[in-house]
């Protein structure tokens, strides 16, 4: 009698399975006069130690292999013959109650993958990020270049100001007491730039040379360091220096030190235009992508499966551990870190990903060959040596299935973008370069 498939809840599914016990056993056997052939057991020559003796010591693992073999195929029987699309790993309970004798009843419990249904594209109201890259872009660049390749001169009696560069001397104590990277001599940073927390900078702007000063600051609730997280410290500095930055001149040295050989500031100029177009057109890109993605999932309401947004939960978890550990956070692998932070977001990317999915095989949209080395070589203009870059990418499996997806992705916005309703969106350039 086929299994009947029972509907538990949303995208639940239980079905009851037997296997004759017979059959376990007679395969059991089996396999253990197959291993009994070559075993070596104490006191005996290989392929010479009696049965009954193979069964103490292999009996109990042949046999469960056995068991969930025959489960198995049972349950894929099952599935296939139902047409099911199982998501995840079906939860197997043996059961005891009301079993028949000669036979082993398990309970097997999983999700199916829902229906999807493509929303009606022309209905979607999407948003497409156009940025306007001029001179002045260029030469903002050009500045921060410049920013990044000062010199910095002491200068006596100067207020310390965003940028210059301020070496000083800081002892910080939690209820008198010291705390671990809390001391330091002759510690230099340059002002503006976040690299200490914003009351520190704040009481060090408009110090000079040889003045001191003490004040409190409160340590963020997420700080790194248990130790003072939360808390409010005492800090006692000390400037021993205040440093001006001195930008380098654009001149031919300039040009040299930013990789153009011949010194060339013209074509230094078109160069960091060029990087600077690609740059952008990445970033309006994404931003678009983001707005078309945003819009096909508000337009979806189907279940998705718990156990792909519990997989990718579990995933983000580790990435984030992962991130605290390059960030030199101790104690990283115990961290809690509960899943449940992530779960909204999870679920999301799961019901996207199945509706993309969708989307890609009912429009035709997989990624070809073409598209998949043009995207490539659009990449590997950001590299001194492009033609390596592109060999490389195409002969890796794995880096190119990367490109795969992207290009992927970029057909279904394109599909997207060509039936919604679409509108432009201008946007300033440092809002999409992150810099204003």
């Amino acid at each position: 009698m086929q299994p009947v498939v029972e509907i538990l809840s949303g995208l639940e599914r239980r079905v009851d399975l037997v296997v004759s016990i017979a059959d376990v056993e007679k395969e059991v056997q089996a396999q253990l006069k197959r291993v009994a052939r070559t075993a070596k057991v104490q006191g005996f020559r290989p392929g010479k130690a009696p049965l009954s003796l193979i069964e103490r010591s292999h009996g109990p693992g042949i046999r469960y292999d056995v068991i969930n073999t025959e489960v198995g195929r049972s349950l894929d029987k099952v599935i296939g013959e139902s047409k099911l699309r199982v998501a995840g790993t079906p939860n197997l309970e043996p059961k005891t109650e009301g079993v028949e004798e000669g036979v082993m009843a398990f309970s097997a419990t999983f999700e199916v993958y829902p229906e999807v249904a493509v929303p009606d594209l022309s209905a979607l109201q999407v948003k497409r990020a156009n940025v306007q890259i001029g001179d002045a872009e260029v030469q903002r660049t050009i500045d921060i270049l410049r920013k990044q390749r000062a010199n910095y001169e002491a200068s006596e009696g100067r207020e310390a100001q965003d940028d210059d560069r301020v070496t000083l001397d800081f002892a910080g104590t939690i209820d008198g007491v010291a705390f671990d990277g809390g001391t330091a001599e002759k510690f230099p940073f340059v002002l503006g730039q976040g690299r200490m927390l914003p009351e520190f900078e704040t009481a060090v702007r408009g110090m000079k040379a040889g003045e001191s000063k003490t004040f409190p600051l409160e340590f963020p609730e997420e700080y790194g360091s248990k130790e003072v997280a939360g808390k409010t410290a005492e800090f006692n500095i000390t400037v021993t220096e205040v440093a001006q930055p001195v930008l380098p001149e654009m001149d031919a040295e300039f040009a040299k030190s930013l990789g153009q050989p011949e010194g060339d500031v013209e074509k230094l100029l078109a160069d960091v235009r060029a990087n600077i177009e690609r740059e952008v057109k990445s970033r309006a890109q994404a931003r678009t992508k983001g707005s078309v993605m945003d819009a096909l999932v508000a337009a979806c309401s189907f279940d998705v499966p718990k156990s792909l947004v519990d997989n990718d939960a579990q995933g983000r978890v580790a990435a984030a551990r992962e991130e605290l550990k390059q960030r030199g956070v101790p104690n990283a692998d115990s961290m809690p870190i509960p899943a449940e932070a992530f779960t909204a977001e999870s679920e999301r990317r799961v019901r996207l990903g199945l509706l993309v999915s969708e989307l890609v095989q009912s429009a035709d949209l997989q990624a070809k060959p073409e598209q998949v080395r043009t995207r490539i070589e659009e990449f590997a203009q950001n590299y001194e040596q492009p033609a390596q870059v592109v060999a490389y990418y195409l002969s890796d499996r794995q880096r190119r299935a990367e490109i795969e997806a992207i290009v992927l992705e970029d057909n279904v916005v394109e599909h997207v973008l060509s039936k919604a309703q679409v509108s432009d969106e201008d946007v300033a350039f440092d809002e999409l370069m992150g810099t204003n």
